[in-house]
C-alpha cells in the first residue's frame, strides 16, 4: 500500500547541506499501527511530513499503491493529502474563528462535497470521537482532550487511507493521552495509522509496530513487512489505451481539490469577525477616498442635473426652427463684408460713396430661399430616432387663431391681442412682428401660445395648482407666474379688466394731457378663472358674400356679434405655475392650447365656403371679384390700354347691363306682385296666373307697392344667405308673405343678379393688387403636410447636434432647391458649460483618486499582515488538501470583503454628508442645485473600492500561497 523506497532528504542551509533522511525504505501494510521512536533531530517528523506530502524528498521514491510519485505536481499532492492522507498535530492546529463543525467540514469542502451530505459527515465524525454535542463551540471553548479529538474527527471525515499523528499526546495529561490512544488503536483496526512520539511506553503499549530512527536511518523495525513472503507475480501491466488514459484523466480531475469562492469568503469573514476594530479603522481608512469621489460626484450630478434641467427647460423655449422663408444671417453677413471688401479698390484722393443699402438688398434677396417643409416634415415624421432627441416637434401654421370674449356690451377680441395698438404704443406692423417674435421664443404680444406636446416635460416645469391639463381641443389652461400673479397685460387682454380705459392713452399720456392707470390689485379665485369661457372664430367667417364678392364684415358690430355667437366654445380647465426649479417654462403666453385646436381650425378654415370658392376659382380674387396679374396679361395693365379698356368695359357693361335687367326686373315685380309686369321669359302663362293667384287677388295691389319699396333697400345677399337679422320690419313681413316659389324665384333672381356682377367685374379690364397666395394666407388657409414653420424641440445640447447631424444628413440626400435652412436660436449659448462641468470633476477625481490608491496600498499592507498573522492556518489549510490557489483564494477574499465594507461604508457616509451639503448650498444660493449620488455611480464606486483593494491584495496572496506549509506549521 505504502512503500518508501531509499527516500533521501537534504536541506540546503547556507553554504551547507543537512541530511535529515538518509535512504529510508519501509513498507507499510494497509492496517497497523506504527510508532516511531527516536530523539530529537532524527529526522522523525521529516519522514512524517514526506509521508503526508507536506514536504518533498531529495532522492529515492514514495510509492502510494504501486503509484510512483516522483512525477507528482502540486494539485496531485495536494489530492493526496486531501483523499488519503488524515493529520493529527501535536498542538491541535485547529482554526480559531471556525466552530468545531466548521473545522472538521473545512476538508470536505475542498473535496467538492455537497453541504447537506458535509454536515451530516461531519457530525457523524464528531459523534465517533465524543463530541457529537460539541459541534457550535469554538476551540478556545474546549479543553485540549477536546480539542484534540476535534483534530482526529477532522483526519478521519474524508475517510482517508493514512492517519499520520505527530506526537499526539505532547500537550495532554496521562488520563486524556490513554484516552486519545485508545481511540486511535480503536481506528488502526481499519487504517494504517503513523504516530512520532518521543514517549516509548506509549508506543510500546498501543502500537502493534514500532520502528527507530537514528541520524536519518531506520536502526531498527520491530515488524516489518516480511520479506520471506512470496508475492503473488503480477502480471505486466499493459500499456494503457487512448480510453484508459482519458479515464484516469477524468478520475484526477474528479479528485482534484478546490475550495469555492464562497468558502473563501466564509473563512476570511469568520477571520475578520474576531478583529471588528481594526476591520472596521481598516475600511474606514479605505473609504475616504470613496468618499472623496462619491461627493464630488453628487455635487457634479446635482449640477449636471441643474444644467439639463436649464437645457431641457431653454430648448423647450428656444427650439431649432425652421421657416417656409429664411435667409442665413450669417451668409449675409459674410456675403455682404465679401462685397465691401472687393468694391474698395481704389484710390483715396477723394472721398466715395459705398452702395451699402443696394448691396444689403440684394444680397438678402440672393440668401433668402423658401423651405419645401412638406418634403422636410415627410422625413421627419419618417426618422426614428427624433423622438428620443426631442421633446417634441412642434408644426405651426398661418392660420390666424382668432380668440373673443363675449359680454353685454359686445364682443372683444382677445386672441391676436390688439392692446399694444390700441393704447398708441405701436403701429399694427410693429404688432405682427412682435407677435413673430413670440413665436420664435422672444417676447410676444399675444398672450394665446400652442402648448409643447409634451406631457411629462410640462409635469416637470409646472405645478397644476387648481384643474387639470387639458385633454380636447377645445380645453386650454391660465399660466400664472411663481408668485401665483397674472400681468395686468394679460388682464386686460384677456377682457378681465376693462381694455377700453386704455385707448389712446400713450398718445394723451404723450399729448401732456393727465391720465389715470387702474392700479389697484385684484383678486379671483380660482373657480372664477376655471369659469373662463372664449369663443375661437375661423377668419373665413368674417366674410360675407355680397353682390358676388366677399366683403369684409369685421367693421359691423351685428354680424360679429352673431360670428363669436356661432364660434366655437374654449373653456379654461386648469391653472399651471411654472415650478420653483424650473429655469425656463415652454408656455410662452398666458393661455396654453393644444395642438389639436390649430388642426381643428384649419379643417374648418378649408372647408369654408369662400375658401373653397377661392381654390375653385383661383385666377379671379374673391374678395374684389377681378382677375389676378398675371404674366400673360401685365402687358395689358399700362396706361394707355387701360384706359381704353376700361372705357369699353364701361360701354359694354352698361349695355349688358340693359340688357340683361329686363328678364331681372320681370322676376323682380313678379316677386313683388305686379300682376302688371310681362310674363319672364322661361315661364308659361299657366305658371304665371299660378303663381300671381298665390298671392291673392284682393291685396295685388297693396303687396306690389309694399314689395317693391321693401325689396328697394334689402340686402339681397341676406336672403340669400338665409341671415334675416339685418332686415327690417317691413322687409320681413313681407318675406314673410311670399310664397315657397317666389322665395326661390327671388334667391335665383339674387344669384343670377350676383353672376352677372361677378362677370362683370372678371371682364372689366381691370386687375386684382393681391394674389392668389396672399388671399389664402389672409383667409387663413393652410394644409397640415406643409406647415408655415417647424419647431424642433431637443432634449439637451447633446441631442441639438444630432438633430443638426439628422438635418444634414436630409440635406445631403436631397437637390440644391430643396435644401433647409434652419435658425438656431441658443446656439452655442450654453453648449460649453457641460463640458466645464465634466472638466472640473475630472480634475477633482484625479486629485481625490490619489488618496484612493494610497488607501488600496494601505489596505494590501493590512492583508500583508494577515497573511503574516494567518500563517498557521495557510499550513492547516495545506495540510487538509488546500492548494495554493485556494489559499490565494482566501485572501483575496478577504481583500474583496475588506473592499466591499470600504465602498459601501464610502456611500453610506457620502449618502449622510450630502444632507448638510444641500442645506449649505440652498443657504448660499438660489440656484435649485441638489447634490445626489447616482445609484449606477454608487454601483460601480462599490465595484471600483473591490478592484482596488483586490489588486492591492494580490502581492499578500501569493505570498500567502507560496509559504511552505511545513514551515507555516511550525509558526505560532
Amino acid at each position: 500500500m505504502l512503500s518508501l523506497k531509499d527516500i533521501k532528504k537534504d536541506y540546503v542551509v547556507g553554504d551547507s547541506t543537512v541530511s535529515a533522511l538518509k535512504g529510508v525504505s519501509i513498507d507499510f501494510r494497509e492496517n497497523e499501527f506504527v510508532s516511531i521512536l527516536g530523539p530529537s533531530g532524527c529526522g522523525k517528523t521529516t519522514l512524517l511530513n514526506i509521508i503526508g506530502g507536506l514536504d518533498r524528498y531529495t532522492s529515492g521514491d514514495l510509492n502510494i499503491n504501486g503509484k510512483s510519485t516522483k512525477d507528482f505536481k502540486d494539485c496531485d499532492w495536494d489530492s493526496y493529502r486531501n483523499h488519503s492522507i488524515g493529520f493529527v498535530f501535536q498542538s491541535y492546529n485547529l482554526i480559531p474563528h471556525q466552530t468545531v463543525l466548521s473545522n472538521v467540514e473545512l476538508a470536505l469542502t475542498l473535496s467538492g462535497v455537497s453541504k447537506s451530505e458535509r454536515r451530516e459527515r461531519a457530525v457523524k465524525a464528531l459523534e465517533q470521537v465524543g463530541l457529537g454535542d460539541q459541534l457550535h463551540k469554538k476551540p478556545n471553548q474546549m479543553s485540549g482532550g477536546q480539542m484534540q479529538r476535534v483534530a482526529i474527527a477532522r483526519a478521519l471525515v474524508n475517510e482517508p487511507d493514512i492517519l499520520l499523528a505527530d506526537e499526539p499526546t505532547g500537550a495532554l495529561d496521562t488520563e486524556t493521552s490513554v484516552q486519545i490512544m485508545e481511540l486511535l488503536k480503536s481506528i488502526s483496526k481499519d487504517k494504517l495509522i503513523i504516530m512520532v512520539t518521543h514517549n516509548p511506553e506509549l508506543a510500546m503499549k498501543y502500537s502493534s509496530r514500532i520502528i527507530k530512527l537514528l541520524d536519518g536511518k531506520v536502526i531498527d523495525d520491530s515488524d516489518p513487512l516480511d520479506k520471506n513472503v512470496v508475492e503473488p507475480i503480477k502480471k505486466p501491466e499493459k500499456e494503457p489505451t487512448k480510453a484508459d488514459k482519458k479515464a484516469a484523466k477524468k478520475e484526477r480531475k474528479k479528485l482534484k481539490t478546490s475550495m469555492s469562492f464562497l468558502t473563501a469568503l466564509s473563512l476570511s469573514r469568520n477571520n475578520l469577525m474576531t478583529k471588528k476594530a481594526r476591520t472596521l479603522l481598516t475600511s474606514f481608512a479605505g473609504s475616504i477616498g470613496i468618499i472623496g469621489i462619491a461627493l464630488i460626484l453628487s455635487i457634479s450630478n446635482g449640477v449636471q442635473l441643474y444644467i439639463d434641467q436649464v437645457q431641457s427647460d431653454t430648448l423647450s423655449s428656444y427650439p431649432l426652427q425652421i421657416t417656409k422663408t429664411t435667409a442665413s444671417i450669417g451668409e449675409i453677413m459674410n456675403t455682404m463684408a465679401k462685397n465691401h471688401e472687393d468694391s474698395a479698390n481704389h484710390d483715396k484722393d477723394k472721398v466715395y460713396s459705398q452702395n451699402a443699402m443696394g448691396e444689403m438688398i440684394n444680397t438678402l434677396m440672393e440668401e433668402t430661399k423658401v423651405n419645401n417643409l412638406e418634403k422636410f416634415k415627410k422625413y421627419l415624421d419618417d426618422n426614428s430616432d427624433l423622438k428620443d432627441l426631442t421633446s417634441d416637434v412642434q408644426y405651426t401654421y398661418a392660420t390666424t387663431l382668432n380668440v373673443f370674449t363675449e359680454s353685454d356690451s359686445g364682443v372683444m377680441q382677445v386672441n391676436p391681442s390688439t392692446l399694444l395698438e390700441d393704447m398708441g404704443y405701436m403701429s399694427s406692423t410693429q404688432m405682427e412682428a412682435m407677435s413673430m417674435s413670440g413665436s420664435m421664443g422672444g417676447m410676444g404680444t399675444d398672450v394665446w401660445s400652442e402648448m409643447i406636446d409634451n406631457e411629462e416635460l410640462i409635469d416637470k416645469q409646472y405645478d397644476v395648482i387648481a384643474g387639470r391639463l387639458p385633454e380636447k381641443y377645445n380645453e386650454v389652461v391660465l399660466v400664472v407666474d411663481k408668485n401665483n400673479e397674472i400681468n395686468d397685460y394679460v388682464l386686460y387682454s384677456l377682457g378681465l379688466l376693462d381694455p377700453s380705459s386704455l385707448n389712446g392713452i400713450v398718445r394723451r399720456a404723450m399729448a401732456g394731457e393727465d391720465i389715470s392707470v387702474d392700479s389697484e390689485q385684484h383678486v379671483y379665485t380660482y373657480d372664477e378663472l376655471l369659469d373662463l369661457k372664449f369663443k375661437v372664430v375661423p377668419t373665413p367667417d368674417f366674410y360675407k358674400k355680397k353682390d358676388g364678392v366677399w366683403e369684409d364684415m369685421t367693421g359691423d358690430e351685428s354680424y360679429m356679434k352673431k360670428a363669436v355667437a356661432n364660434g366655437t366654445e374654449i373653456s379654461v380647465v386648469g391653472i399651471l405655475r411654472p415650478d420653483e426649479d424650473a429655469s425656463s417654462a415652454s408656455i410662452s403666453g398666458a393661455i396654453g392650447y393644444r395642438h389639436d385646436l390649430m388642426t381643428y381650425l384649419i379643417d374648418e378654415v378649408d372647408n369654408s365656403e369662400i375658401v373653397k370658392e377661392q381654390i375653385a376659382n383661383p385666377d379671379i380674387d374673391v374678395f374684389t371679384g377681378l382677375k389676378f396679374k398675371t404674366d400673360e396679361n401685365a402687358a395689358d395693365t399700362d396706361s394707355s390700354s387701360e384706359t381704353v379698356s376700361d372705357s369699353t368695359a364701361d360701354t359694354e357693361s352698361k349695355a349688358d347691363k340693359t340688357a340683361d335687367s329686363s328678364d331681372t326686373d320681370k322676376k323682380a315685380g313678379l316677386v313683388a306682385g305686379d300682376s302688371s309686369m310681362e310674363i319672364p321669359e322661361g315661364m308659361t302663362e299657366e305658371q304665371y296666373k299660378a303663381l300671381m293667384e298665390q298671392s291673392g287677388a284682393s291685396n295685388t295691389g297693396e303687396l306690389a307697392d309694399m314689395g317693391m319699396n321693401a325689396m328697394g333697400s334689402m340686402d339681397m345677399s341676406a336672403i340669400q344667405g338665409g341671415d334675416m337679422s339685418s332686415l327690417t320690419e317691413t322687409q320681413k313681413k313681407y318675406i314673410a308673405s311670399l310664397s315657397d316659389e317666389q322665395m326661390e324665384l327671388m334667391k335665383q333672381m339674387l344669384k343670377e343678379q350676383s353672376d352677372t356682377n361677378a362677370d362683370q367685374l372678371a371682364n372689366s379690364g381691370k386687375y386684382s393688387t393681391s394674389n392668389y397666395d396672399n388671399n389664402m394666407k389672409t383667409l387663413g388657409y393652410s394644409v397640415v403636410e406643409d406647415p408655415d414653420s417647424i419647431n424642433i424641440y431637443p432634449v439637451d445640447f447633446a441631442s441639438k447636434e444630432k438633430i443638426i447631424d439628422i438635418i444634414d444628413d436630409y440635406n445631403d440626400s436631397v437637390g440644391e432647391e430643396d435644401k433647409i435652412e434652419y435658425t438656431d436660436y441658443v446656439g452655442l449659448m450654453m453648449s460649453s458649460i457641460t463640458s466645464i462641468i465634466n472638466a472640473i470633476s475630472y480634475v477633482l477625481i484625479a486629485f481625490v483618486a490619489i488618496s484612493l490608491v494610497v488607501s488600496s496600498i494601505m489596505i494590501g499592507i493590512i492583508t500583508y499582515i494577515s497573511v503574516l498573522e494567518r500563517t498557521k492556518e495557510i499550513g492547516i489549510l495545506r495540510s487538509i488538501g488546500a492548494s495554493k490557489r485556494d489559499i490565494s483564494r482566501v485572501f483575496n477574499a478577504e481583500t474583496v470583503i475588506v473592499g466591499f465594507v470600504a465602498g459601501a461604508l464610502g456611500i453610506i457616509i457620502s449618502y449622510l454628508l450630502t444632507i448638510p451639503i444641500n442645506m449649505i448650498i440652498a443657504h448660499l444660493t438660489d440656484v435649485p442645485i441638489r447634490a445626489s449620488i447616482p445609484v449606477s455611480a454608487a454601483v460601480v464606486l462599490i465595484a471600483i473600492s473591490v478592484c482596488l483593494t483586490l489588486i492591492a491584495g494580490l502581492f499578500p496572496s501569493r505570498v500567502a500561497a507560496k509559504k511552505d506549509p511545513v514551515i507555516a506549521l511550525r509558526t505560532e
